[in-house]
């Protein structure tokens, strides 16, 4: 894995910023000529054990973070109980309803508790292809996300690229999202992608390809969703020519999915099979 790690290195410190002009010329197909993968995790390991800390560390709280910007209702942990290996080469967040679970945002304890990996300061892409294979949780007030913020500047300024979304009231349909300086929160450029099924029903590869002036958005192998300046609203600026770090979290309530109803069921589980960054080969 050293290797691995070594090499999206080099790979990342040959990639720089650029213009916002938009392509000249028709976009490249999405999948590209080929594919060099430069880093994975497995999540291979004993059933119980944490992520790799090599790869992942935690967020912590609510109320320490104003309530994550979206009046969420989780606290978040590094406790073994919220993220932990299944022992299958399985990643599980899990959500659990606890009578007070630590401060939220308005004042009150928080009745869940869940966990917010990120891998800022330990992998990072600039460009490339980021996908993992996912099933979701179902019903009210869930909200499972994987997706992507830029280092070095505050948000919306360093873009968030949100490659999956879901919010159980939309239980058919999942969500690709960009974020940046003029079109961010509920001005955001985003797109529902629906499935004709639940979601939560089995497993998907959620896929972002990122490229110059160009970011390309994915289900099981699929296209629905694709950005270039050129499409950025007026006065918005195109923000994404930087190192991106990864996120995989399963927040409850908020300002989107409102909050968890009587139906909602609990301990509720994210799984992650597998996470992984390419490099594109032409």
């Amino acid at each position: 894995m050293r290797a691995l790690l070594l090499t999206l290195g080099a790979l990342l410190a040959g990639c720089g910023g650029g213009s916002v002009a938009a392509p000249a010329s028709a976009p490249a197909p999405a999948d590209g000529a080929g594919w060099k993968l430069v880093w994975s995790d497995e999540f291979d390991g004993p059933a119980g054990s944490a992520p790799n800390p090599a790869h992942w560390h935690s967020n912590l709280g609510n109320r320490e973070a104003d309530g994550w910007g979206n009046h969420e209702l989780q606290y978040y942990t590094p406790a073994p109980r919220n993220a932990f290996l299944d022992g299958q080469g399985r990643l599980v967040i899990r959500a659990e309803k606890v009578a007070d679970a630590g401060p939220c945002w308005n004042g009150r304890p928080c009745g869940y508790t869940s966990a917010r990996l990120v891998t800022e300061g330990r992998v990072r892409y600039t460009y490339g292809k980021v996908e993992a294979r996912i099933r979701v949780p179902a019903g009210q007030g869930i909200w499972p996300a994987f997706w992507s913020l830029g280092e070095g500047l505050p948000w919306p300024h360093a873009g968030e690229i949100d490659i999956m979304e879901y919010v159980g009231q939309t239980p058919a349909t999942i969500y690709g999202t960009l974020h940046g300086p003029g079109y961010s929160g509920a001005q955001s450029l985003n797109q529902p992608h629906p499935l004709g099924a639940p979601v939560a029903d089995d497993f998907h590869v959620f896929t972002v390809i990122k490229r110059p002036h160009e970011i390309i958005w994915l289900m099981d192998g699929v296209e629905y969703h694709r950005l270039t300046p050129a499409r950025l609203p007026a006065g918005g600026s195109w923000v994404f020519e930087r190192p991106f770090f990864l996120i995989l979290n399963l927040a409850i309530g908020g300002d989107w999915p409102g909050p968890p109803d009587e139906r909602t069921v609990f301990p509720a589980q994210m799984t992650v099979d597998w996470v992984r960054i390419y490099e594109e080969q032409r």
